[in-house]
């Protein structure tokens, strides 16, 4: 236990290193992600959703971007994390609700304590996912009649619509690569190097 504690610290301490030596350039790379990546949740929101169904931008999206953008070797950042901790937690929240509908201050702490459990039981921690579990509590109009579809759209359409964004973004430069794992990594330096040659 000692010995995983200490791994786990000389990570942490890796990834808050890493994250400050972030150069200037890099902040270009991460405004534009974020701007695309809202953009188009927004734009497809405001073009084929009528205004009383305007849903598919929920706000804890704007918190994964800061970690999908703006800190992208975090690994609360990384791509199960975020499809995984808001699909989880908005599941959660949907059930959490049909359960308890009415009483909001115990159905809104049901669904966030759950969904941070689930979220640690699956490995796929991500802290806007407590925000989606709780919207799914406390919002009025489109969202409780969505019932389990709210996990699928605008949850699920949306993260994966970040995503899709997030691997263009977060590998336009040699100082930032995402994801982080070393699969990727190697598939991404194979077809850089496939490109290169051809």
């Amino acid at each position: 236990m000692k010995k995983n504690f200490k791994r786990t610290l000389r990570v942490s301490k890796y990834v808050i290193y890493k994250e400050t030596l972030v150069d200037y350039k890099e902040h270009f790379w991460s405004f534009l992600g974020a701007f695309f990546g809202i953009g188009l949740i927004a734009f497809l929101q405001s073009q084929y959703l009528f205004k009383q169904e305007s849903i598919f931008l929920i706000g804890s999206f704007g918190a994964s971007c800061v970690l999908i953008y703006g800190a992208i070797q975090s690994p609360l950042a990384q791509p199960r994390n975020l499809v995984g901790g808001h699909v989880i937690s908005a599941l959660i929240g949907v059930t959490v609700f049909k359960i308890v509908p009415d009483i909001i201050w115990l159905s809104a702490p049901l669904a966030v304590a759950f969904s941070i459990v689930a979220m640690q039981y699956t490995k796929t921690l991500h802290p806007p996912g407590g925000a989606t579990a709780l919207i799914a509590v406390s919002s009025t109009g489109k969202i409780p009649e969505l019932g389990y579809w709210y996990a699928v759209s605008p949850v699920l359409s949306g993260c994966l619509i970040l995503l899709l964004v997030a691997f263009v973004f977060n590998n336009m430069t040699k100082h930032r690569s995402y994801p982080n794992s070393t699969k990727w990594k190697q598939l991404l330096h194979k077809r850089h190097r496939h490109n290169l040659k051809n």
